[in-house]
């Protein structure tokens, strides 16, 4: 990545520090948002504690009013979390953020394809300000916006500094497209990454030493 990133790992309650980022692991889900049962993957409304959660210096990912909250206390700095070391293919996700007030460059959205190595990856990227990106990871490089020759670009579908958002992403079929409130914003074609793990994120800005917006009602289904 090309930024600061921090690591708090815990699965099955068992906290472990790592290197690279800050990721909580957890099990379990819940059924929150409609769709057809027979296409659902995982689904989570945050109302149990099913995902792990750690705080530090520089960032928190902990349970608050029935959402998984992040907040981040240093510039330019990202912090993930996932649900589950699962490998999915060819899904489509959702989650619904809800803007604490946040900082208007804050970005925020979904991750797909996770490698083994947690440094490769896609991610969704939006912010309050009504910018967006669909970017690859890769370790040890600089990270490569697929979207917009390689920079972030305001789309004037997203509202700016909404009090919540619902994310959308689809990840398969050689296709990455990122939707913000059922509109689509974005699509590209990269096949870097065929499956991995999904998850969430949250990245202060350049400028902002501080973010903080919650997660709720996750949603992973099948891309027919």
């Amino acid at each position: 990545m090309n930024n600061k990133i921090s690591g708090v790992l815990a699965i099955a309650s068992l906290v472990l520090a790592t290197l690279a980022c800050q990721t909580v692991l957890g099990g379990g889900s819940d059924s929150t948002p409609a769709a057809p049962s027979s296409s659902i993957i995982f689904s989570d409304d945050f109302s149990s504690d099913q995902w792990g959660v750690g705080s530090d210096s520089d960032s928190s990912v902990e349970y608050a009013n029935n959402a998984l909250q992040m907040m981040v206390f240093t510039t330019n700095y990202f912090v993930w979390s996932t649900p589950n070391e699962e490998v999915y293919q060819d899904v489509h996700m959702e989650v619904t953020v809800v803007n604490n007030n946040t900082d208007s460059k804050t970005a925020f959205g979904i991750m797909c394809n996770q490698q083994a190595n947690d440094n490769n990856f896609y991610y969704f990227a939006m912010t309050p300000a009504g910018e967006y990106a669909i970017a690859k990871t890769t370790d040890g490089e600089k990270d490569l916006f697929l979207t917009n020759n390689d920079q972030w670009t305001y789309s004037s579908q997203i509202a700016k500094n909404a009090s919540s958002y619902r994310v959308g992403a689809d990840c398969g079929n050689g296709m990455l497209v990122l939707y913000v409130d059922d509109q689509l914003i974005a699509s590209v074609s990269d096949s870097s990454y065929l499956n991995g793990g999904v998850g969430l994120f949250t990245w202060s800005g350049e400028e902002a030493d501080s973010a903080n917006v919650s997660f709720d009602d996750f949603l992973i289904t099948e891309i027919p």
